[in-house]
Formats: C-alpha cells, sequence, structure tokens
C-alpha cells in the first residue's frame, strides 16, 4: 500500500504546496477582509454579489490565453511574475482609501494574477513527483489549500475585530513575499523539455477546449460541479447571515467562511489515510448532492453552530468532488496540453465561484436572502438527478 505520506519525500513538492499554501491563506484573508468592507459601507447584497464580476471577468477575457502561455514558457516564471499583482493589490488595499470602486480594481488585479498563474501552478504538480505518488499529491495539495482555507478566514476575522481591515491586507501582503520566495526556490523539469511548444496561433489557444469537449467523462465532471456551485453557493451572502440571520460578528463571520474548509479538510485526511473510492461517478454524484441539501439546511437555519455544522458537512462532501475532479482532470491530460486543458477547468471553476457569488447577490435581492439560499440547494440536487440519468460517462466512471 502506497504510503499516506510518500509525496512530502520530493522538495519541490514539499516547496510547491508551501507556496500555494501561503497562496491560499492570504487570498481566503483577502476574501473576509474586502467583504466585510463593503458590507460595511453599502449594506448592499448587490454589492457583495457583484465581487464576483470583478473576479470572473479576468478568467473569461485571459484564461485561454493564461493556458497557452503555461504550455509555451517556463511556469516557474508565470508564478514568480504573477506575485507582483498580488502585492501591488495588497499595498492599494492597505495604504488607499478603499472606495468600493478601489476594492472591486483590486480584486480584479488579483483576479487577473490567479488567471495566469492557476494554469502553470497547477501543471507543474505532476512535475513535482512521480507518476505513482501522483494521487497522493492531489490529495495533500488539496488538503493544504483547505487548511490554508479554514486558518485564513478564522484569522482575519480575528484581525478585522481587533485591529480592522488594514491589518489583514499587510498579513495578505507577507503571505505574498513567502509565496514569491517558495516559488523562486522550485527546480522543476517536465517532459516538455523534449516536444516542441505549441504554436502562438488562434487554433492552438483552443487546444484546451478542444480536449475537453473530446472527452465526455472530464467534460461532464467539469460541468457538474460548475453547475452545482453555481447555484448552491452561499458565501458571498455569509456577512448578511453573519449579522442580520445569525447575530454575530466579524469573529463569526470569519468561522462561517471557515467551516467548509474544516469539513473539506477533514475529508482529505481520511481520503489521504483510510477512504479508497472505487466507484468514483457515483460518489461524485452523491457527495455533490448531499452538499445541495446541506446548503438547504443552512438558509433555513437559525442557530448559529447548526449553520457551522451544516456548512462543515457541505465542505467534506465538496472535497470529494474536488479530489475525484482534479485526480480525473491530471491522470487524463497530457503534459503537452496540460496548461491550456487546465485554463478551461479554471474557466469552469470561475464561473461556479464568482458566477455564483453574482446568482446569489442577484437572487438575494430579488426573492430575499434564506429563499434564494433554499433554491439554490434545491436546484443544485436537482442538477445532480440530471447528470445521474444523462451522463453515462459519469455514472460509470470507476477506478
Amino acid at each position: 500500500m502506497l504510503d499516506p505520506y510518500a509525496a512530502f519525500r520530493f522538495p519541490n513538492f514539499r516547496l510547491l504546496l508551501t507556496g500555494n499554501f501561503l497562496a491560499g491563506f492570504g487570498f481566503q484573508m483577502l476574501s473576509v477582509a474586502v467583504s466585510w468592507d463593503l458590507y460595511v459601507q453599502t449594506r448592499s447584497a448587490v454589492v457583495l454579489g457583484n465581487v464576483g464580476f470583478a473576479q470572473v471577468a479576468p478568467f473569461l477575457l485571459f484564461a485561454l490565453t493564461a493556458g497557452q502561455l503555461a504550455d509555451r514558457v517556463d511556469r516557474r516564471r508565470i508564478l514568480i511574475a504573477t506575485q507582483g499583482l498580488f502585492l501591488a493589490s495588497s499595498a492599494l488595499l492597505a495604504f488607499s482609501f478603499r472606495s468600493v470602486w478601489l476594492i472591486y480594481a483590486c480584486l480584479f488585479l488579483t483576479a487577473t494574477a490567479r488567471t495566469f498563474q492557476g494554469p502553470a501552478r497547477s501543471a507543474l504538480l505532476p512535475a513535482a513527483v512521480p507518476s505513482d505518488t501522483l494521487r497522493n499529491a492531489i490529495t495533500w495539495n488539496s488538503s493544504t489549500m483547505e487548511i490554508a482555507n479554514v486558518t485564513g478566514p478564522a484569522l482575519a476575522g480575528v484581525l478585522l475585530a481587533l485591529s480592522g481591515s488594514r491589518a489583514v491586507y499587510v498579513m495578505q501582503g507577507i503571505c505574498a513575499l513567502g509565496t514569491l520566495l517558495c516559488f523562486a526556490l522550485l527546480r522543476i523539469r517536465t517532459e516538455r523539455a523534449a516536444v516542441a511548444p505549441p504554436p502562438a496561433g488562434i487554433r492552438s489557444l483552443f487546444d484546451g477546449i478542444a480536449f475537453v469537449w473530446s472527452n465526455k467523462r472530464v467534460l461532464s465532471a467539469m460541468s457538474l460541479d460548475m453547475l452545482a456551485v453555481l447555484f448552491g453557493g452561499a458565501t458571498a451572502l455569509l456577512p448578511i447571515y453573519a449579522v442580520e440571520i445569525l447575530h454575530t460578528g466579524p469573529r463569526g463571520l470569519g468561522w462561517l467562511r471557515a467551516a467548509q474548509s474544516i469539513g473539506a479538510v477533514c475529508m482529505a485526511v481520511l481520503q489521504a489515510h483510510v477512504i479508497r473510492v472505487h466507484h468514483a461517478g457515483r460518489a461524485l454524484l452523491w457527495s455533490v448532492a448531499g452538499f445541495g441539501v446541506a446548503i438547504m439546511v443552512f438558509g433555513i437555519s437559525r442557530s448559529l453552530w447548526l449553520s457551522f455544522g451544516v456548512l462543515v458537512i457541505a465542505g467534506a462532501l465538496d472535497n470529494i468532488s474536488v479530489v475525484l475532479r482534479h485526480s480525473l482532470v491530471q491522470t487524463e491530460t497530457p503534459d503537452a496540453v496540460r496548461g491550456r486543458v487546465l485554463a478551461v477547468n479554471n474557466i469552469f471553476i470561475s464561473c461556479s465561484n464568482q458566477l455564483g457569488a453574482v446568482e446569489s447577490g442577484w437572487a438575494a435581492a430579488l426573492l430575499g436572502v434564506v429563499p434564494s439560499v433554499v433554491l439554490g440547494g434545491f436546484v443544485t440536487t436537482l442538477v445532480v438527478g440530471i447528470f445521474a440519468l444523462r451522463s453515462r460517462a459519469i455514472r460509470e466512471w470507476a477506478h
């Protein structure tokens, strides 16, 4: 049986994992701080929801170009260059007057950096470990990112309560510097060294889309995850739940933001040590359906502890689908086209996360906060039923 800590034997994996953790930790702190600043200034669900527009636009504009770039040039250099945008954003938020439009502009800046960094960073993971250790590396990478998602919001909530949002932005800048150092120390060679880089033309730009479209299992898994998070996400509305429904403050908001990640960490550790999924398609469908049910319960809850608990469950179930989807994409994608395929994957993820925030904000404004969250959870379970009936590739997917 494979050692559950096998991936940690490789220095490049440890550096990449540490850089990923610091990047995720800082981004989560940033997300909590900007959502709090925007809500305190405006008390508007629409303003909170429109954060999604500021963050999804760069993915839609630049994702395909970012994927092509990741397949043409040194991926490590891309990681180093994009960290400068994170540092610039941190400085602006920490030392300027934080108007709504400045916050939106900084979110656009960081989303642009994440757009170019995402395919390069994900594509480096298979090169950091041997092929027989890749699934273990993916599981621990997912677990580490979820730990960042737990600790980032929790610390941000404490700093907000004690020192205000400027302290959070300064801490995010420190994390960006640490990430830069980790990426600069990477020494990774990929199999692309023996393969000519893809041409820079338009046709090459769409090779990632062509690959995903031709692989029905990958396409179905990405689509299911995108639609589930698009309708079932409630993260953008957590400041409203914290203040108006659950009657807690910034610390409570931090823990609510961290709840799904706590569940995801627990599930990731179980997957690394105990759980072996054999019927991957069934596990994916059941986990996404359970996620939708958990979101419905959260929507109607008036208890802080119940709300926290069901978000923990939602995060655990979401981690199952995340690990399965990432394993599928990484193992079935050739390295020569990996950057472009992962760019398409990032488009799916960004559309679900950020447009999901927009959908949540506008639905809350039209229907009310609670009905919009409950309806979103119901639609998520309905989407699962449709995929279960119509996607044979998912139903028959087994490890």
